[in-house]
């Protein structure tokens, strides 16, 4: 179920619009297949490869959410200027509200704006705003209920003791210094670089369009796979970090309850 979720979350944009707005169908679904693979063979092994938090819902199910929901919004704004329908209506109307709201001085939906070329259709700036703000204002939520999930319900022990091996397999434990320090320091780092990406991925790509072909945000399949990488990745990251930092708070928890423990057994 996994793999047929995840590949049909591949396939929304080209499912949703038009055979004619897409240049490359067979793609789409050779990724969509690989995906649906990738997920299965993870999910329906007992040894852990690549994808982190395998074991600790909620996380991945918000990322998969996000994510979801990035394509399918944005997938029905786009589908409006094709084929209008009253779901499409209420997209684009949302969407549009959105794109108002978060485009202000300084804002990572403004930056992304100024990021098209001089001669950019007013059209374009409309569509890349919407997608943009959806996008962002989506991601933004995943974090919220991540950190609810964090706070409120007790992830990542609410289900149970955490397994680090099989929830962070790419995590070495034996190298590299107190394992404390260096979950604290990556999730430090996770966070302040998926808190920055917004803001600097606009202006290299701003500066790069001197030296290579920007990409086409005119093509909707383009516009909603580029900004829901945009707005996906950095939230992925923010993610990421708030779980490392968690994870090293219960492990020095630990470690005072076993040091506190062998200390009252020495004074008995």
């Amino acid at each position: 179920m996994r793999g047929i979720l995840v590949a049909l979350m591949v396939a929304t944009p080209s499912l949703l619009l038009p055979s004619y707005t897409s240049e490359s169908p067979e793609m789409i679904a050779l990724l969509a297949i690989l995906a649906a693979v990738l997920t299965f063979a993870e999910y329906n092994t007992a040894f852990p490869s690549f994808i982190e938090f395998r074991d600790a819902p909620p996380l991945n199910r918000l990322r998969f959410v996000a994510l979801f929901s990035m394509f399918l919004v944005l997938s029905l704004i786009a589908l409006h200027r094709y084929e209008p329908s009253a779901l499409t209506t209420l997209a684009a109307g949302l969407g549009g509200m959105i794109g108002y709201y978060t485009d202000f001085p300084y804002s990572p939906v403004h930056l992304v704006i100024l990021m098209l070329p001089e001669d950019a259709s007013v059209q374009l700036v409309d569509n890349v705003r919407i997608a943009a703000g959806v996008s962002y204002v989506i991601a933004l939520l995943a974090i919220l209920a991540f950190l609810f999930s964090l706070k409120v319900m007790g992830w990542p022990t609410h289900r149970g003791p955490f397994n680090v091996w099989v929830n962070l397999p790419l995590f070495d434990p034996t190298t590299g210094g107190d394992v404390v320090v260096r979950m604290q320091r990556d999730g430090k780092v996770n966070i302040i670089v998926g808190f920055l990406l917004p803001f600097i991925v606009p202006a290299v790509v701003k500066l790069a369009a001197d030296y290579v072909n920007p990409i086409k945000l005119d093509d909707p399949q383009t516009l909603i796979w580029a900004i829901s990488a945009w707005a996906f990745l950095p939230a992925s990251m923010v993610m990421r970090g708030v779980a490392m930092a968690r994870i090293a708070e219960l492990i020095e928890e630990k470690r005072r309850r076993v040091y506190a423990n062998a200390e009252a057994a020495q004074t008995a």
